[in-house]
């Protein structure tokens, strides 16, 4: 049998562990509902018809609300890496229409060969450009300077061909008109020029000169310019040479890819003024 002390003893220590699960109840009881206010307490906002139209209506652009951006500089050029193709678009570089333009042509039995346009100066391909000048349309301007043939239309507009001109010594310049035209012209070489370069003896005047074809130097066309009447023995025409294009290499006379001129020459109408500067 146990003592009366040690009954005390016992139920004081059931007392304290029943007290201590009352306050661990108590505790839980406090933290669920803490945690039920946070997780379980439905938001009626959202069943608010102008909160919910406000939450998903489209947010449109007001200019007079938003201020412009500041400007951004736009580059010029991208040196990304060399391709035959646009760096940003993937389109050629190139012009399709000038592929048109300077590929191969038969004319008059004849079958003129493509310009290379990689191998050429493009800024000498031919085009039309706004142009002032007090020149009438239908004139032809020669600016030697520049290596540009400006054909002058109506409307501040012109075409402009690229040209070869004459070296040092041998250029002319001046008025003079387009007296005659021709298609795939015979060449004779100025006696001065056979003087200069004996190897054109066997084409002079008196063997007959040189018949018209694709190794002739006036080329496809020539069109001949007469300055008060005269024949100047300068000539604006089509060449073999395209490289020559651009250069001061002929002897005197306007040089043209042979594509360019047969353009010129079906759009230059009869008497044609001509100015060389």
């Amino acid at each position: 049998m146990l003592s009366k002390r040690s009954s005390q003893q016992l139920l004081s220590a059931g007392a304290g562990a029943r007290a201590r699960r009352l306050v661990g109840l108590a505790s839980g009881t406090a933290l669920l509902s803490v945690l039920s206010g946070c997780l379980f307490v439905t938001d009626t906002s959202r069943m608010n018809i102008d909160v919910f139209q406000d939450e998903v209506a489209p947010v449109y652009y007001d200019p007079a609300r938003v201020q412009p951006a500041d400007p951004q500089p736009v580059p010029q050029k991208r040196e990304l890496y060399t391709t035959q193709f646009h760096q940003t678009y993937g389109l050629p570089v190139s012009n399709p229409l000038h592929r048109v333009m300077y590929g191969t042509i038969r004319d008059d039995g004849h079958t003129l060969p493509a310009i290379p346009l990689d191998r050429v100066d493009r800024s000498y391909l031919r085009q039309e450009i706004d142009y002032s000048t007090n020149e009438a349309p239908g004139t032809i301007v020669v600016d030697t300077k520049a290596r540009y043939l400006y054909l002058v239309q109506a409307g501040g507009k012109a075409i402009r061909y690229g040209v070869g001109i004459g070296r040092d010594g041998f250029s002319w310049s001046g008025r003079g008109t387009i007296q005659t035209k021709q298609k795939w012209p015979h060449w004779t070489p100025s006696n001065e020029m056979v003087a200069r370069q004996p190897d054109l003896r066997p084409i002079s005047a008196e063997e007959g000169g040189l018949e018209a074809g694709l190794n002739n130097p006036l080329g496809a066309r020539a069109l001949y310019i007469y300055q008060d009447g005269k024949d100047t023995l300068y000539r604006v025409h089509g060449t073999p040479d395209w490289q020559s294009v651009g250069k001061a290499t002929s002897s005197g006379c306007v040089r043209m890819f042979n594509q360019d001129v047969i353009d010129l020459y079906d759009r230059v109408g009869a008497k044609a003024p001509i100015v060389v500067i």
